[in-house]
């Protein structure tokens, strides 16, 4: 039975790049697989609207709307929506092959989420004005967040001076995840410094080569 698919998105925001980046690592064209995509713009504040968040009540993108005999589902986060391709969709996987190699990918995800990737987006919010009418911005820990993020930074370095990629050897959903995250940075002025961190530089360099980086 075919499944009518809509995905909410914004080209400037991380977390829909992801699922973008997701797609294009699994060879999924939005067009040929029948997916509408919808613009939803955070700069004029589209999420905060009452519409939006009818579709999404924490205000979040992307979001994967799926109308199945006329019944919606909608499903929001960036991982979860990964999840729903990578099970129909099983070829090229990103998300591991095996329990190993599943634990490891979900591992090094999650330790990019909870801290790379959550510094950079709290940093933001704090010390950039066009939050400041939705958070109570505090100045200082904009700052925090920033040197947090660095001290990130510099684990995940030294953690790629012995992996090819994130969580080993086979480029994999971690990697899109730290991809966006470190291109994220530059809204709190951090970008990758070669002699500083070389292994992580060498790692930015290989997987921004790929295809799917330029969604």
């Amino acid at each position: 039975m075919e499944i009518k698919m809509k995905l909410y998105d914004f080209k400037m925001a991380p977390n829909p790049r992801r699922v973008r980046m997701f797609l294009a690592e699994k060879g999924i064209s939005c067009a040929e697989a029948g997916i509408e995509v919808v613009n939803i713009d955070i700069a004029k504040g589209e999420t905060f609207s009452k519409e939006f968040r009818e579709i999404s009540p924490y205000g979040g993108l992307p979001v994967l709307e799926l109308d199945n005999t006329g019944e919606k589902v909608l499903i929001s986060e960036s991982m979860a929506i990964s999840r729903y391709f990578e099970e129909i969709y099983p070829e090229n996987p990103l998300m591991g092959t095996d329990a190993l190699s599943k634990a490891k990918i979900e591992m090094w995800n999650r330790r990019i989420e909870l801290g790379l990737y959550t510094a950079i987006a709290l940093s933001f919010r704090h010390g950039n004005p066009m939050w400041k009418a939705v958070t109570n911005q505090v100045a200082e820990f904009s700052d925090v967040s920033a040197l947090d993020a660095d001290k990130h930074i510099h684990k995940l370095n030294k953690h790629l001076a012995d992996s090819k990629y994130i969580a080993g050897d086979e480029f994999s959903v971690a990697d899109i995840t730290a991809l966006c995250a470190i291109d994220f940075a530059k809204v709190i002025k951090r970008r990758i410094d070669e002699e500083k961190h070389p292994h992580l530089a060498r790692w930015y360099g290989l997987v921004s080569a790929r295809p799917s980086a330029q969604e």
